[in-house]
Order: C-alpha cells, then sequence, then structure tokens
C-alpha cells in the first residue's frame, strides 16, 4: 500500500534526472531551458511544445524540493482514487491550462506595455530591436524607460516548473478531502485542507495583483491560479461525471 503509485513515480524520475542533467552539465542546463522552458510569443525561442516541457524544469534545489514534495504528498493519494491514467490527465491538463493563462496574462501586459511605448515616441520596430538585443539607447523618460523595462521582463523571462499542475492537485485534494488535517513544517498547528488550500490560493491572487510576494520576485502567480482554476473545472465536470466513457477508467484503482 505503501509503494508509490507508477505515474507519480513516472513524474518524479523525470523530473530528478531532468534536474540532476541541468546542474551538473550547466551547458546542458541552458539549452534545455532554451528549448524547453516556456517563452513569451513574441520571442524567437517560443515553441507550442513549452506549454508541456515547461513542467519538467526547475530554476533552483529549493524549486524542484517543493514541487516533488506536494506531488508524492498528494499525486500517490490522488492516483489510487483515480488510477495513472486519469491522474496524467489530469496532471497534465493543470499544467497546460495554467501555461495558457499565464501566457495570456503576459501578452496582454506586454501589449499595455506596448501601446504605452508607442504613445511615448518609440517605433514598433525599435522596441522589437531592443528586445530581441537586450540592449540599446534607452528612452529618456523615466515612464518610457521603466515600461521598456518591464516589457522586456515579460519578454526574456521564461517560465519553468511543475507549481502549476502542482496547485491543480492541491486544489483535488482539497476537493475529495476537505477537511483532512496538513501538517506544515513551518506552521505547528495542523490545518484543515480546504483552510490551507484557500489561503495559498488568496496569498497567490494577492501577490499577482499587487506584485508583492512573500517567497521572493520571479514567481509566476497567475500560472498557479491558472493550474488551480483549471483543477477545480475538472473536478467539478468529474463529480457530475464520476466515471466519464472518454477515460475508460474506474473511480478507484
Amino acid at each position: 500500500m505503501n509503494r508509490m503509485p507508477q505515474a507519480v513515480r513516472a513524474l518524479l524520475i523525470v523530473n530528478i534526472v531532468v534536474f540532476a542533467t541541468g546542474f551538473l552539465l550547466p551547458d546542458v542546463g541552458g539549452q534545455l531551458v532554451m528549448t524547453g522552458a516556456l517563452w513569451f510569443p513574441a520571442n524567437d525561442h517560443f515553441g507550442l511544445w513549452q506549454v508541456v516541457s515547461y513542467m519538467f524544469l526547475h530554476g533552483s534545489p529549493g524549486h524542484i524540493f517543493f514541487n516533488m514534495f506536494a506531488l508524492v504528498s498528494f499525486g500517490k493519494i490522488l492516483e489510487r482514487e483515480w488510477g495513472a491514467s486519469r491522474f496524467f490527465i489530469f496532471y497534465f491538463l493543470c499544467g497546460i491550462g495554467a501555461a495558457l493563462i499565464q501566457t495570456g496574462i503576459n501578452w496582454q501586459e506586454f501589449n499595455a506595455l506596448h501601446s504605452r511605448l508607442i504613445e511615448a515616441g518609440m517605433t514598433p520596430s525599435g522596441i522589437s530591436s531592443l528586445l530581441a538585443t537586450g540592449g540599446g539607447e534607452l528612452p529618456s523618460d523615466p515612464a518610457a524607460k521603466a515600461a521598456l523595462i518591464e516589457s522586456y521582463g515579460i519578454y526574456a523571462s521564461p517560465m519553468l516548473g511543475a507549481s502549476g499542475a502542482i496547485y491543480g492537485l492541491l486544489v483535488a485534494f482539497g476537493f475529495l478531502y476537505p477537511n483532512a488535517k496538513l501538517a506544515l513544517m513551518f506552521v505547528p498547528v495542523p490545518i484543515a485542507a480546504k483552510y490551507f488550500i484557500t489561503g495559498v490560493l488568496v496569498l497567490d491572487l494577492f501577490s499577482g495583483v499587487t506584485g508583492f510576494s512573500l517567497f521572493g520576485g520571479s514567481i509566476a502567480h497567475f500560472a498557479h491560479l491558472g493550474g488551480a482554476a483549471i483543477g477545480f473545472l475538472l473536478m467539478l465536470l468529474w463529480r457530475k461525471r464520476s466515471a466519464p466513457p472518454i477515460w475508460g477508467m474506474r473511480a478507484g484503482c
């Protein structure tokens, strides 16, 4: 019963192997990020496969540790509830949904910044050149300069990590076991899943809207929320169709 189920085990192994390869071979790691991380669509490095491949890349030991810890903690329970095939489908749909939602928000922000730069007197070709090269003469106007720097941050900062899919698992666990007590390493008192997961989502929403994050910058908060939203919608769908013919699965394994 304690043996790790096959889907969680496979995801864990692939994530660790990819991270270890990039960590031990920096040149290979750089190529993995260039090819597999999720880049902004206007960037030449962007590829459609990245909405899947980005989930297997992580930026630091802490990043992969917490994602894999959550994958094992919650994923093994969900896989035993659903079976491997249904678990895989849920995991990847949440991860892909997180990627698309974060990309859509980035696109909206980028276009708004681009319009401000045009209004400040910059040309589209000039903006594209500065973004593509990462260098050149910056505008003298402080507001335009700030908008250009923010645009470059969107353009040149790829997204990576399994967090979007993991947030989908968190929501599914809370949906199925709302009163399960979660003992957290940084909170001395066990907390019911429904309160803990709600609190995490509210914190992510606050950070995404305000830009203030307790855990530092460069966190794709809307990807977290996107994965959680897809997970919630899937759970609502599966509650109405407990054994949908499309999955061909039983409720348990």
